[in-house]
């Protein structure tokens, strides 16, 4: 009699030895979450947000499941809804997307969709054309239940720590708001500043600079009048719980410049009227980046450098459907010689923030590594961080990759762990997959005698890469 097959998503999911499977069972699975970069909306949390169809959490401002289904060949209304003939039905996108599922072995969304119908909708068969109609109609029934929220998500999944990603215009007033009624997950704003420094486009750029001034009290017509208005945010984003800034770029910007150059800049900015030239741009880009790491510095902050992302490639899609919807890609930028320069200006002020570098090429890993350890500084333990693998690289080789380079180079023990830079709420799940793959590695290298066998110093690793060092770190001071 043939024995029954496991379930794809079973409690052993990945861990292919015993070592592994102890060290995750063991150490990391009952750990919490720290997702300190993410792009879930405050608003969402505040209101506790409920669903009625599937389709709206799970494929709603998703644009990793919306590039699939249009490599798929479906239309846009299915994918992200905003296509040209409007939007469909909740059921014609989520069947859309079961037949896209068809076709995506191997592909990491294939593994965190199994994961996510698992963990929250009790759902354990493989999604397909044929299965979609009854997951969907049982995925339905799951959001009615009272758990089923955006703050019940949180809960379900022990997340402690959530950073969401904030302009320095914005009110913080949803942080505010979930402060005064806490319900046990630190909901804390991170400072985004990337507007600051788009002088490409000085229409828009004006137009953020006057909100910056609303939002700060200070008319702004020179360099100094933006850096006081930029520092009274910085300082009000503090007051409320931020320990975090984040800086989106496509390359490390670090051009020489002097005081009497960026006046000049700012001024004809400001004046709105000739564009900049890339080298007045990239002047300006400069200081925006020294001096806002300088000052997270000063509010002992962590700040986080995610870079090569070449965005927007497609111009009549960025013209339908604007930025963030799933037509970004790897880039190419050499940076080594920039990042050094950046670093060491801040180093000889004393002025190097604790910071995490994130490229979403996987040919730096190994030059982040090195460049990281030319910065270390006590008393923090792995003051310069390099991220986890990113976007385009949170998949099990980029995973690998990343843990490899930090192995060889640095030392993975110091390592802050996984995030999900997600918009959706049921993404807690990477955190998991995340932890399954690095014990799979672990493990499968005790088992070859790599690594000691002793899997209670191996397994204290672990729980300080899934928890622990991040807590420290990021000083969230959860108990």
């Amino acid at each position: 009699m043939t024995a029954k097959a496991k379930p794809f998503i079973n409690p052993d999911f990945l861990l292919d030895t015993k070592a592994a499977r102890e060290l995750y069972h063991g150490y990391a699975e009952d750990m919490p979450i720290i997702d300190y970069h993410c792009h879930l909306p405050p608003a969402e949390i505040a209101e506790d947000k409920r669903w009625d169809d599937i389709a709206d959490v799970w494929l709603g401002g998703d644009h990793y499941k919306w590039r699939q289904m249009r490599s798929n060949g479906f239309e846009e209304r299915l994918c992200s809804g905003r296509g040209k003939d409007g939007s469909a039905s909740g059921w014609e996108k989520f069947e859309a997307f079961a037949k896209t599922m068809e076709r995506m072995v191997k592909n990491p969304l294939f593994d965190w969709s199994h994961l996510e119908l698992a963990r929250y909708f009790g759902v354990t068969e493989r999604l397909c054309g044929a299965s979609a109609k009854r997951i969907y109609e049982k995925c339905n029934r799951e959001l009615g239940k009272k758990w089923f929220s955006a703050r019940g998500l949180m809960k379900k999944s022990k997340v402690a720590v959530v950073c969401t990603t904030d302009d320095p215009v914005d009110s913080l007033e949803h942080h505010i708001a979930i402060a005064k009624k806490p319900f046990g997950t630190q909901i804390r704003p991170a400072w985004r500043s990337d507007k600051a420094s788009k002088v490409e486009n000085l229409e828009a750029w004006n137009g953020w600079i006057d909100r910056l001034s609303a939002a700060s009290g200070i008319e702004i017509g020179t360099i100094d009048d933006f850096r006081r208005a930029m520092k009274k945010r910085h300082d009000f984003f503090a007051a409320n719980g931020c320990v975090v800034s984040d800086y989106g770029i496509t390359e490390i910007f670090a051009a020489p410049y002097t005081e009497t150059e960026l006046k000049s800049i700012f001024k004809k900015a400001r004046a709105g009227k000739t564009a900049l030239t890339p080298a007045e741009a990239l002047k300006f880009k400069s200081a925006w980046l020294f001096e806002g790491l300088r000052m997270d510095a000063e509010s002992d902050w962590t700040a986080q450098l995610h870079y090569n992302c070449l965005r927007d490639l497609n111009t009549a899609m960025f013209r339908q459907m604007g930025p963030d919807t799933g037509f970004d890609s790897i880039g190419d930028w050499s940076v080594t010689e920039s990042l050094a320069r950046l670093f060491d200006r801040l180093e000889m002020e004393d002025r190097l923030p604790r910071l995490i570098l994130y490229s979403l090429n996987p040919k730096d890993n190994e030059m982040l590594a090195t460049v990281m350890g030319c910065f270390q500084k006590a008393p923090c333990r792995g003051k310069i961080q390099l991220g986890a693998a990113w976007w385009f690289l949170d998949q099990k080789d980029g995973m690998r990759k990343q843990i490899e380079a930090l192995a060889a180079l640095g030392s993975l023990g110091n390592f802050v762990g996984m995030l999900t830079d997600s918009r959706s709420f049921l993404s807690y799940t990477r955190h998991e997959y995340f932890r399954r793959l690095l014990c799979q590695k672990l493990g499968a290298e005790v088992e070859k005698g790599e690594i000691p066998r002793d899997l209670k110093w191996l397994g204290g690793i672990v729980a300080d890469i899934s928890f622990r060092n991040a807590n420290e770190y990021f000083k969230f001071g959860v108990q």
